[in-house]
C-alpha cells in the first residue's frame, strides 16, 4: 500500500496537468468559469440551507410594507457570498499566475549578478516556458561570447608581450644612456596599458566566488605593499569591520585601482572604512588637483581621461575608476567622486552587505 501511494499521486499529478489548459488564456479563462459557478452553488446552497421552503399558508406582505426580512438576509447572503468567492478566486489566480514571472523576473536580476548561474528549468504555461527557453539560450551564448573574448584576449596578450620582449632586449643593447632611459621609459608605459587592458577585459566576467572576507585586514595588507614599493599610502582610523560577502581578488584589484588612481594624480592616498552596518564605506582621498564637477561622472567610463588636469604624462588608460565602477556596480554598491574643501579627489566605494545564497 505504501509504494502505490507515490504512484498514484504521480498519476493524478501527471492526469491533472494533461486536463488542465496549456497556455495563459486557457487557464485564465478556466479559473473564471470555476469562480463564477462555485459563486452561484454556494450562495444558491446557503439560501435553500436557510429557508429552503416557503412557510405554509404564507400570504403575501400588506401593501406598503415591502418583502419579509428573509427575504434581505438571503440577498445579502448571496452577494456576500459570491463577493468573497471571486475576490478569492482573483487571490489565488494572480499567484497562480503571477509566480513564473516572478521566478523569471528574480533569474533575470540573478543573472545581472552572475553570468553563469545555472540555467532556469522549464516550467509554468506554455508561454512561460517559451520565454524560459529563450531566456536559457540567450544565456549560454553569453556564456560562450565571454569564453571566445577571454581566449581572444589571451591570445592578444601573447602576441602583444612578445614584441614588448623583443624591444626591451633590444634597448638593452643601446650605447646611450639616455636614448636608453627614454626607450625603455615607453615600452614600460606601453607594457602597463597591455596589462591595464586586458586585466580590465577579463574582470568583466569574472567567475570568483564570494567568500565571507575581513575588509580591514585587506586595506592593511594594501597598504603594506604600497609602502613597500615606495608610495605614501596610509590607512587611517580604525579598520575593524564585520565580514563582508565579497569577490576577495576583485575587491582587491578595485581597491587597488582606486589606491594607484590616488598615488598618481595626488601623490598620497589616504583610506578610511568606516561600518555602517548594512553596508560598507571604503574612502581613498588624494592631495592632486581634483577633477572638475561636470567630468566627475564620465571618468567613470571605460578610457576616458580628462586631459586637462590629469594626462598622459602620469601614465594610465583612463580604466581604473571605470573598472573600480564597474565592480560596485555588480556587486549592489557604488562608487562616488567628489572634489573635499581641502582639496583633492575622494572616491567613496559602497559596498551592501549580503546573505549568502544556498544554491
Amino acid at each position: 500500500m505504501a509504494q502505490l501511494m507515490p504512484w498514484a499521486c504521480q498519476r493524478i499529478q501527471g492526469l491533472a496537468q494533461r486536463l488542465l489548459p496549456d497556455s495563459l488564456f486557457g487557464r485564465l479563462a478556466l479559473l473564471l468559469v470555476v469562480a463564477v459557478v462555485s459563486s452561484h452553488v454556494l450562495a444558491l446552497t446557503l439560501m435553500f440551507e436557510l429557508n429552503p421552503f416557503p412557510p405554509p399558508h404564507h400570504s403575501p406582505p400588506p401593501p406598503g410594507h415591502g418583502p419579509p426580512p428573509m427575504f434581505h438576509v438571503g440577498l445579502l447572503m448571496d452577494i456576500t457570498v459570491r463577493l468573497l468567492a471571486l475576490v478569492l478566486a482573483a487571490w489565488v489566480g494572480a499567484r497562480w499566475l503571477s509566480e513564473p514571472v516572478r521566478k523569471f523576473g528574480q533569474a533575470a536580476k540573478e543573472l545581472g549578478r552572475d553570468i553563469h548561474r545555472p540555467a532556469m528549468p522549464e516550467e509554468g504555461t506554455l508561454e512561460c516556458r517559451e520565454a524560459i527557453r529563450v531566456f536559457n539560450q540567450m544565456q549560454e551564448r553569453m556564456c560562450l561570447q565571454l569564453a571566445q573574448r577571454d581566449q581572444f584576449v589571451a591570445a592578444v596578450s601573447h602576441d602583444l608581450r612578445t614584441p614588448l620582449t623583443r624591444l626591451t632586449l633590444r634597448v638593452q643593447s643601446l650605447s646611450d644612456p639616455q636614448t636608453r632611459q627614454s626607450f625603455g621609459k615607453d615600452i614600460t608605459e606601453m607594457d602597463h596599458m597591455i596589462r591595464t587592458t586586458l586585466d580590465y577585459l577579463r574582470g568583466m566576467a569574472d567567475p570568483e566566488p564570494k567568500v565571507l572576507l575581513d575588509v580591514g585586514s585587506l586595506l592593511t595588507s594594501l597598504e603594506e605593499d604600497f609602502q613597500d614599493s615606495g608610495q605614501d599610502v596610509r590607512v587611517q582610523g580604525r579598520v575593524a569591520a564585520a565580514p563582508l560577502l565579497i569577490q576577495a581578488s576583485a575587491l582587491r584589484r578595485c581597491l587597488g585601482n582606486l589606491v594607484e588612481n590616488a598615488v598618481r594624480y595626488g601623490k598620497r592616498a589616504r583610506i578610511s572604512l568606516t561600518d555602517v552596518g548594512d553596508q560598507l564605506q571604503i574612502s581613498v582621498q588624494d592631495d592632486g588637483p581634483g577633477i572638475a564637477p561636470g567630468e566627475l561622472d564620465k571618468v567613470l567610463a571605460p578610457f576616458y581621461r580628462v586631459e586637462s588636469s590629469r594626462n598622459r604624462n602620469s601614465g594610465g588608460v583612463g580604466l581604473g575608476l571605470a573598472s573600480a565602477h564597474e565592480f560596485a556596480q555588480k556587486h549592489g554598491g557604488s562608487l562616488t567622486l567628489c572634489n573635499p574643501i581641502e582639496g583633492g579627489l575622494l572616491a567613496t566605494l559602497c559596498l551592501p552587505r549580503q546573505k549568502p545564497i544556498d544554491r
